[in-house]
């Protein structure tokens, strides 16, 4: 509140736990802004819904037993939605209401619960921006305050807290030593003897970081009182943003969070919960997270280029982007083994032709070539089906899959009636389900199962490789693990091209290759295939490789 008079602050941010005053805090700058400083103001909430039943229970009561208040409030003018007052008005919308974020010039902006805000409000752009665009008119001393508790770290809240010039956290004095510190959900501690969530409830206590002095409940109060704002991160005041967990909630025991904590870890559900409502801080599934350092670790013996001894075919991924193609070769073996050999960028089709079609080596001189491409068609479509077409004996069209699949992929007809491959196989990819599959091998050591990399393989693959983490959403009502960018800008295109080439694999049936296809592939001879022919009129003019799959 005391930002929102800042003449330097044009944006409030606050990350929040549930019941800490958010809410009321937009209320109560409402009301300075009618008493004081009167100018048209948009208050934003997830639904309309939502924004009637604030209007009557909470907005309206505030008004009527406010004198001040009261006095500019014009009854007979107004309407459940849009409240009249001496100079000003102020209107109460829904996020999922295009018509209700429309046509009217304002000068404060307030939303609420943005993490709980849609997408996008039907066929407009997404609700916020609707929003913003309302203020346009008071380019030079308009104010938008947003809050709401976080939900996953590309939400719309964490993302305005990284995005802020100013971070702001509130510490308070250790009652003990005098330490400044903020609160802090590892101090609070209990007893190991207190097995259950009652038992913990009952002995829990906060733990100073400085002196290990115990800290109850009966302190708080005082820390809370001699406690103030600091930045944490100083780039200027345009954008300042606060946050704050439930620990500093006056009304919540520290045996409360313990409680909490210990009621939820075993459900993911639940502990999403204790995360977002009491902590203030944005889920994310850690059990499913790969970082570049895990990749670099599964560097093989193997240098670029040179096939394992243990190979038995090859298969290719090409995601194909705007201006250029992102290409990877892999090496498989028996149980799921596999190498990459190669991995790059392609300027042309030519060059991915090119690079598809090159002989690779063993270190015993042995020739491999790709086995089968899997080119993404999501980009650049027509293009695409026009390469398959001419290379169908080792490439297929494959496109990831919208929604979940049950299998890893689905096949289906290429339908277009002006296209070469008219009539080919396009295969449908469930990119989560071979990401899984990527993120589990990669902790599996070196060995039968892995998922290796060259002997010097760069830290830009490995980067685009651990581009994404799991994470828990809610759709339809229920929780599901999705796969999701780490940041907005993280490429990972390499990443998909992984997947193609596991795609390919599966065609292959590589999974179910036996232990009698591992056996060497090469064996030293004592005449080449040409003498051996020569000696045997009764052979095939084709020279006969042993190992060949049959």
């Amino acid at each position: 509140m005391d930002a929102f008079n800042d003449p330097d602050i044009e944006e409030i941010i606050f990350a929040k736990p549930t019941q800490v005053g958010g809410t009321e805090t937009l209320n109560n700058i409402v009301g300075y802004v009618i008493a004081q400083d009167p100018s048209p103001a948009l208050i934003v909430y997830p639904t309309l819904e939502l924004a009637e039943f604030t209007s009557k229970n909470r907005i309206q009561p505030m008004i009527n037993r406010c004198p001040v208040l009261k006095e500019r409030y014009q009854d007979d003018e107004s309407k459940k939605l849009e409240l009249q007052f001496d100079g000003m008005y102020v209107v109460l919308s829904g996020a999922n209401s295009p018509a209700s974020l429309a046509s009217r010039p304002i000068r404060y902006l307030f939303m609420d619960e943005v993490d709980k805000f849609p997408p996008s409000a039907k066929k407009e752009a997404d609700p916020r921006s609707l929003a913003r665009e309302r203020t346009k008119t008071f380019a030079h001393n308009k104010k938008i305050f947003q809050t709401s508790t976080p939900t996953f770290k590309y939400g719309p809240i964490w993302k305005e807290w990284l995005g802020a010039e100013s971070q702001l956290r509130y510490y308070v004095p250790c009652p003990h030593c005098g330490h400044s510190q903020t609160l802090k959900w590892k101090q609070i501690k209990w007893p190991e003897t207190a097995k259950t969530p009652e038992a913990a409830q009952a002995t829990a206590y906060y733990e100073c970081e400085q002196c290990q002095g115990i800290i109850t409940d009966g302190h708080k109060p005082g820390m809370l009182k001699a406690g103030e704002w600091k930045k944490e991160k100083d780039q200027g005041t345009k954008k300042t943003a606060f946050h704050l967990n439930a620990i500093y909630s006056p009304w919540v025991r520290f045996g409360e969070m313990a409680y909490e904590f210990l009621k939820s870890k075993e459900s993911p559900e639940l502990l999403m919960n204790f995360v977002n409502s009491w902590l203030a801080e944005p889920w994310e599934n850690t059990e499913v997270k790969m970082n570049s350092d895990k990749v670099l670790e599964r560097q093989s013996d193997y240098g670029e280029a040179v096939i394992p001894d243990e190979t038995l075919l090859l298969t290719a991924g090409v995601d194909v982007q705007k201006h250029y193609f992102v290409w990877t070769i892999r090496a498989w073996g028996t149980s799921m083994t596999s190498w990459n050999i190669a991995h790059g960028i392609a300027d042309t089709w030519d060059d991915v032709e090119y690079i598809m079609n090159l002989p690779y080596l063993n270190r015993q001189g042995q020739t491999y070539q790709v086995n089968l491409c899997a080119v993404d068609s999501g980009d650049r479509t027509d293009e695409v089906y026009d390469f398959i077409a001419m290379n169908q004996e080792w490439t297929v069209p494959v496109k990831g899959s919208s929604t979940p699949l049950l299998s890893r992929y689905k096949i289906s007809t290429i339908d277009k009636t002006d296209s070469k491959a008219q009539g080919l196989r396009l295969y449908l990819v469930d990119g989560g389900q071979y990401k899984d599959m990527i993120a589990g091998r990669l902790q599996r050591p070196n060995g039968t199962g892995s998922w290796m990399v060259y002997k010097g393989c760069d830290r830009e693959y490995a980067e685009q490789i651990c581009a994404e983490e799991k994470l828990l959403e809610k759709k339809g009502g229920r929780e599901v693990e999705v796969w999701r960018p780490k940041s907005s800008h993280a490429a990972n295109h390499f990443l998909d091209a992984e997947v193609y080439a596991a795609l390919a694999a599966d065609l292959l049936h590589v999974r179910y290759l036996s232990i009698e296809s591992a056996e060497p592939t090469y064996k030293p001879q004592s005449k080449t295939p040409v003498q051996a022919q020569n000696n045997n009129p009764s052979s095939s003019w084709l020279p006969q490789k042993e190992g060949w799959i049959r």
